[in-house]
């Protein structure tokens, strides 16, 4: 990860402990690592400040979040949600990196890489509008790391200009994951909550009768590329009934300058039905978007994830990263940052035997212990016993080395823990190391 607390040389600047009333104000040392400096933003239960690295110095974000102000109970697993899929993006370029999260009685910590260049909503007014160049430069970026997300099984849901930050090499990265989605979110392979911001979400997010995550973050970069382009939204009505009139009937219009291929792509994001919507893949085959974007000097780890993504040749962009090794510890374990964890029951394991060979395992000890076994799409299998179904799905962590993830998706209530004693016993001969996490 770029962000990294190391030992300073001897000669670094030694800072002094100060505090403050509530814990979370301008210079209050936490757990002894990181030092807050001046608040950049707030929201209604959490607040982000400039900070430090007592360590060397770095500069970084740390987002504290308040868990005595949250009254309302379904935000606990949204903050449980929003960090989940920080660890489960954290290895793209062009997202926001989540460096360690620390928690204490009363406050979460989440300390984050810092984007030092503001959002593009600022200097998208500063510039006025952005010429083909700049705009398919940031939407290269913007793409490549949608795209990054939904094969990692994360869909955004909440991309708009406010969002996407710049680095100090005039870099995009892509924050605020509070509204993403996972697949476990997913009923019949749909989401069904309206969220978002109006003026950048799709239609279809607003009727509640289900919709294709994916196809709704495409909506959301159409209205972006328009932006960039025009220097103006396409929908944008203080009369939100009105504004939804126009997105449903796609009444918006093009200023004089914005070229015919780029309308073009814009009219095929912007298609009220997701169903014929121009999807994140379709997009990367457009002779527009293939064009050239990258600018002199922008780092060779962009260049390989667009490589990537244009010449669909990546087969490492699903595999586990070590931040997601590291999170399976107990010391990341999320569930135990609230007084109520949660209730999902799974258990990982790593080992050292071929794909094969697991799923032989698999299905053999399932069958013999009275399981159904169905096969799911990738390296996923089911085994039904009656309510309950557990979910298997075998990853890549390196070379030789593979994490196994079994969870109870339905029936929790009568799967008892001697079950996984048996599941346990049954496996034991191919396993490296257990991890449990969940009761």
């Amino acid at each position: 990860m770029d962000v990294k607390c190391t030992q300073p040389p001897s000669s670094a600047l030694k800072l002094r402990r100060t505090t403050s009333a509530d814990g979370s104000g301008t210079g209050t040392i936490i757990l002894g690592k990181y030092q807050l400096g001046r608040l950049l933003g707030r929201g209604s239960f959490a607040k982000v400040y400039d900070g430090r690295c007592l360590n060397n110095n770095t500069n970084i974000a740390i987002k504290v979040i308040d868990k005595t102000s949250i009254s309302d109970p379904s935000m606990e697993p949204r903050i449980i949600r929003e960090v989940s899929v920080m660890t489960r993006v954290n290895d793209h370029p062009n997202i926001i990196k989540l460096d360690e999260v620390l928690a204490t009685k009363t406050k979460i910590y989440l300390i984050m890489e810092i984007a030092t260049g503001g959002d593009l909503y600022a200097k998208l007014n500063r510039r006025g509008r952005f010429s083909d160049s700049t705009a398919r430069f940031y939407f290269h970026q913007l793409v490549s790391a949608l795209h990054f997300c939904h094969q990692n099984g994360v869909t955004h849901r909440d991309i708009k200009l406010q969002n996407l930050l710049l680095d100090q090499n005039n870099n995009l990265k892509i924050s605020d994951f509070g509204l993403s989605a996972l697949p476990e979110q997913l009923n019949n392979g749909l989401l069904h909550t309206a969220c978002g911001t109006p003026a950048y979400t799709a239609p279809e997010v607003a009727y509640r009768k289900g919709y294709d995550g994916a196809k709704a973050d495409s909506w959301s970069c159409g209205v972006i590329l328009f932006a960039f382009l025009s220097g103006f939204l396409p929908f944008d009505d203080s009369n939100i009934s009105s504004m939804y009139h126009a997105i449903h009937r796609r009444l918006f219009k093009f200023p004089d300058w914005v070229s015919k291929p780029a309308r073009n792509i814009i009219k095929r994001l912007l298609d009220p039905n997701p169903s014929t919507r121009l999807s994140i893949e379709e997009l990367m085959n457009l002779s527009w978007f293939k064009k050239s974007g990258l600018k002199q000097g922008e780092s060779n780890r962009q260049q390989k994830f667009d490589e990537c993504v244009y010449e669909k040749e990546c087969k490492n962009l699903g595999r586990i990263n070590a931040f997601d090794i590291i999170s399976m510890s107990s010391g990341l374990d999320l569930s135990g940052l609230f007084e109520i964890g949660m209730s999902k029951k799974e258990m990982r394991f790593t080992t050292r035997a071929k794909i094969g060979e697991v799923e032989e395992k698999v299905m053999k000890i399932g069958k013999e212990g009275g399981y159904k076994v169905e096969r799911g799409k990738g390296r996923g299998i089911g085994l039904v016993k009656g309510r309950v179904v557990l979910m298997v799905e075998i990853l890549e962590v390196a070379m030789e080395l593979l994490l196994v993830e079994i969870k109870v998706v339905n029936g929790g209530l009568e799967f008892e823990d001697f079950q996984w004693e048996e599941l346990k016993g049954g496996l034991k001969d191919i396993v490296v190391s257990w991890y449990t996490n969940g009761s």
